[in-house]
């Protein structure tokens, strides 16, 4: 999904080092980075074809067609995740990374998404849950472990993984970098934007947190996101 930045007033060379290397993490976990690669090798080793849901700017993968709601010359083609251009049950795996919180829909996105998957193709989903809010243009949901189950389940797919994306350090940095940041802008609301820049950068050490976490038998209770892999049943049609 295209998305309006959180540092949308920042100097525009620090804009994208804030981020794209700092503030968003969520899509450069180790947990992130080995189940879009095992998904991906799978995809180049099928010959087949995938869709990543909200590309926004990025090109994922070769086999891998990119879709957002804004035109970008990236992109393969513009629609809604609610609405997908593609036959049924033409694709081997629908990637979707921080995109469903931004659906007034999001039963009808992930219906979407297994109508396209082939028989036995899977759907990646990347959703927050401790997080502030972030309008691109609209930010709606937040998704606990058994929220992103019921999602899949209703669409009829069989979950395969449900984890943590990113964990409670996270989870924390991405609302303390927030909590300052509102809290100077009480004082005078230009502070908004440089006091998050500001704790962007000097809060970072608490992502580090995550791998002390992820072994708590408590680390679902505030990760700062979850990911599902969902596979379509080989009966379905």
């Amino acid at each position: 999904m295209n998305r309006t930045t959180p540092f949308e007033g920042c100097l525009p060379g620090l804009r994208p080092f804030l981020v794209g290397r700092v503030y968003a993490n969520h899509n450069r976990s180790a947990a992130v980075r080995r189940a879009v690669a095992a998904l991906l090798a799978a995809l180049e080793r099928s010959g087949e074809w995938g869709l990543d849901a909200g590309a926004g700017q990025k090109r994922m993968h070769p086999r891998l067609l990119a879709m957002d709601v804004t035109r970008h010359p990236t992109l393969d083609c513009v629609a809604s995740v609610e609405d997908l251009p593609f036959a049924s049950a033409s694709l081997a795996v629908v990637i979707s990374q921080e995109v469903i919180e931004h659906v007034a829909d999001p039963w009808r996105a992930v219906s979407e998404a297994a109508r396209v998957l082939k028989p036995g193709g899977r759907l990646y989903l990347q959703a927050p849950f401790v997080i502030g809010y972030h309008p691109s243009p609209r930010d709606y949901w937040r998704f606990t472990a058994e929220g992103l189950r019921r999602l899949v389940e209703s669409a009829g797919l069989e979950l395969e993984d449900l984890q943590p994306s990113v964990g409670a350090g996270s989870g924390l940095y991405r609302i303390a970098v927030e909590f300052w940041a509102v809290l100077a802008a009480a004082v005078w609301a230009r502070l908004y934007l440089p006091v998050k820049a500001l704790g962007a950068i000097l809060l970072r050490p608490l992502c580090f947190v995550d791998r002390l976490t992820a072994s708590s038998p408590a680390a679902h209770r505030i990760p700062g996101g979850y990911l599902a892999i969902a596979v379509k049943p080989p009966c379905a049609s």
